[in-house]
């Protein structure tokens, strides 16, 4: 089944969890649309995990099209949505629309994400405005890390909690259709779920939002280290790969690959010549 604004709307008044994943290139994207997970984000975190950038800040137009558009063409069943990156909605509305419809005409996304609150509900009226489906981002916005002093929790105070409620509940009458939460307090994502109509989706929100997402290679276990307190590895890819690759190596080294069954055979006549 098609999934769209609708059917995770649906899914919110049927009580039915939502599901996310990142996704940034074809292979893999065609392989997570296999699963029956409800979206694939391509999401400006792939500087960090795609092209090695030190924060999402780095991540421009040409990046978000050029991996959003790798998805799209993988992607038969999720839905689509694709951020828009750091100062691509932020100098005008007039910017933000134009901006916002290359990622859907180019990058052929089904929806976008920006991040922000009252600062952006102009952005979010005029892209809503010209057909474009927009999803907000509340909570730990990694394009303001900088502004928090790093990635830390949001919310933890009286203010912070009142102002993060009020900005979900602008956002909705702006028109999104949907909200990422992320490194919020458990009771705040919750109260911001049960008030607001359209779906949460949370990413270390706690497990009362209407869904979840995480990045994939978190979630597969592709990366060592840093491991995020909100990230349960549902696999360990990362290992799997480096022994594939290893025994390919060793394979190769010790002469046992190719084997006859993966080598081509030429004619009889041909073979005179050899």
């Amino acid at each position: 089944m098609k999934n769209t604004i609708v059917t995770l709307q649906d899914q919110k008044r049927r009580g039915e969890k939502i599901t996310m994943i990142t996704a940034y290139d074809y292979s893999m994207a065609k392989l997570l649309d296999q699963t029956g997970v409800n979206c694939l984000l391509v999401g400006d975190s792939l500087g960090m995990v795609m092209l090695g950038y030190e924060d999402t800040v780095s991540v421009t137009m040409e990046d978000m099209i050029h991996h959003g558009a790798a998805v799209a063409k993988g992607t038969r069943d999720a839905l689509v949505v694709v951020d828009m990156p750091f100062l691509s909605y932020h100098i005008s509305v007039e910017e933000a629309v134009r901006n916002a419809g290359r990622l859907m005409r180019e990058a052929h996304a089904q929806a976008v994400k920006l991040e922000g609150g009252s600062s952006v509900l102009n952005q979010v009226r005029a892209i809503v405005n010209s057909g474009i489906p927009v999803m907000g981002h509340l909570g730990l916005t990694p394009q303001s890390v900088h502004a928090f002093g790093g990635f830390k929790v949001q919310g933890n105070t009286v203010e912070q909690a009142e102002q993060i409620l009020a900005d979900a509940n602008a956002l909705e009458e702006a028109g999104a259709f949907a909200l990422v939460l992320e490194c919020v307090p458990r009771g705040l994502a919750k109260r911001i779920t049960d008030e607001i109509a359209i779906p949460t989706i949370g990413i270390g929100a706690g497990v009362d939002t209407d869904g979840q997402v995480l990045v994939y290679q978190d979630a597969l276990g592709m990366f060592e280290g840093f491991q995020p307190k909100f990230v349960k590895r549902f696999g360990d890819i990362g290992t799997q790969i480096k022994n594939g690759i290893m025994d390919y190596c060793d394979a190769v080294k010790a002469n046992e690959f190719p084997t006859i069954e993966h080598s081509f055979k030429g004619s009889q006549e041909l073979e005179r010549l050899y």
